[in-house]
């Protein structure tokens, strides 16, 4: 079975020992954190250097990178010589950010957003500070399941496979599902889909890592039954009549956050111009691929062998926001179709860091005393973004770092302000 370059089912405990030499062992403040200011951002001018290599994974979500290379966007401001390099896994990518340009690697990446917290706070990688600079799109993710399972007809309710995984277990083999990084978006969305269904992730079904481009390929292989991923390879599941999409994340929680543009913040401080203007690029490439008139361009874009390297329909489809589930549901002109810019999609809500960070510590992948508000405020860069989008113009900019309670399709209310009630209302968790 394909699996992460690194990663393996059990490593899912934080390195207490890194953490700490890290200083983040503090106990973290009730009230508003997550939302302290950034750093002062020096005064404008050109950038420092022309290029930086920026990673990517075969995903839709990495579009904004692809479109603002494609388009000569980053050209445009002034950074000729960015370069795009293809990622094998998230953990390769880790990897590659751990060593940087000058050792090989690269300066930034499209990063499953708490992956920049962990390579900061030293977390399944050695230590390597990390700046959020804008977030890449919100929903767009889903749950899959093989075709096998049809007749459980599994949607937003994870509840109606507890019969078939009980089934399993009681037989001495346990349902497989995969998710792309421990810890990482898809594992936290695969958590709380099986948790609210009275699933115990950790217990009741055997969670592996898997690459995302692999995805297909192992459910076909009959290496696993169902599995969390961006997309196109839900839709492409689907396509292939292999399988159906139980739920689009967005579903889950509508407009929720996912990747995240991220630079190593040694780069960032070095070249704070460039990063400016690496951010302007992809701003200005999230408000083309978000204009519906250029979805057909942007999936033949995206789909080339130089980037994701599927037929174009896998893409097409869902960006337009048209779900064939492949279980009979189709979904036309769905409100959590992947968004790129539309309602603040780009700004990185430091509120929504909070939640990611909060829900690892549900897991156990990160410690209880973690000092969360100054975590948050040594990555998380929204003073760049906003210059960014001045930069750019037109682009809308939310008045604070936070969007205020998030609701959940299970009842559940995350409040910024109160993270520590949130966990405190989750039934199953390892806390």
């Amino acid at each position: 079975m394909a699996q992460d370059d690194v990663s393996d089912r059990n490593r899912t405990v934080f390195n207490r020992r890194s953490l700490l030499k890290t200083g983040a062992g503090v106990a973290a403040a009730a009230l508003g954190e997550g939302l302290l200011s950034a750093p002062a951002l020096a005064a404008g001018g050109p950038p420092e250097v022309k290029g930086a290599k920026l990673g990517f994974i075969a995903l839709t979500d990495a579009a904004p990178l692809i479109v603002a290379k494609e388009l000569g966007l980053f050209a445009k401001y002034g950074m000729p010589d960015v370069q795009l390099v293809k990622q094998a896994s998230w953990g390769a990518t880790r990897d590659n950010l751990v060593l940087g340009s000058g050792g090989g690697g690269i300066d930034g990446a499209h990063l499953l957003t708490p992956m920049a917290y962990f390579l900061t706070l030293g977390v399944q990688a050695r230590t390597t500070p990390m700046s959020i600079l804008a977030r890449l799109n919100t929903n767009g993710q889903g749950i899959s399941v093989d075709k096998e399972y049809l007749a459980a007809k599994a949607d937003l309710n994870a509840g109606k496979m507890k019969g078939i995984i009980a089934q399993k277990k009681a037989s001495g083999k346990k349902i497989t599902m995969a998710m792309t990084f421990p810890g990482g978006t898809h594992d936290l969305w695969i958590r709380y889909w099986l948790a609210a269904g009275g699933i115990d992730p950790d217990k009741d079904v055997d969670l592996i890592t898997v690459p995302p481009p692999q995805m297909v390929a192992n459910m076909k292989a009959g290496t696993m039954d169902a599995f969390c991923v961006g997309e196109p390879w839900n839709a492409q599941l689907v396509d292939q009549k292999l399988g159906y999409t139980a739920v689009s994340t967005g579903q889950m929680w509508m407009n929720h956050p996912e990747k995240s543009f991220t630079m190593r913040a040694d780069w960032v401080a070095a070249h704070p111009n460039a990063a400016i203007a690496i951010t302007a690029a992809i701003i200005e490439a999230q408000k083309w691929a978000d204009n519906p008139a250029n979805v057909s361009r942007l999936a033949m874009m995206i789909s080339g062998r130089d980037y994701l390297k599927v037929p174009v329909g896998d893409i097409a489809s869902r960006l337009q926001g048209n779900f064939a589930m492949g279980d009979g549901r189709n979904i036309p002109n769905a409100p959590f179709r992947m968004k790129f810019l539309a309602n603040h999609a780009s700004f990185p809500f430091k509120s929504h860091d909070l939640w990611f960070l909060v829900e690892n510590q549900r897991w156990g992948k990160l410690p209880m005393n973690l000092n969360r508000g100054a975590t948050i405020a040594k990555v998380n860069r929204a003073d760049i973004w906003r210059a960014a989008a001045a930069k750019v113009g037109g682009v809308p900019v939310p008045p604070g770092d936070s969007r205020g309670p998030e609701r959940f399709f299970d009842g559940k209310v995350f409040d910024p302000g109160k993270p520590d009630a949130y966990l405190a209302s989750l039934g199953i968790k390892r806390v």
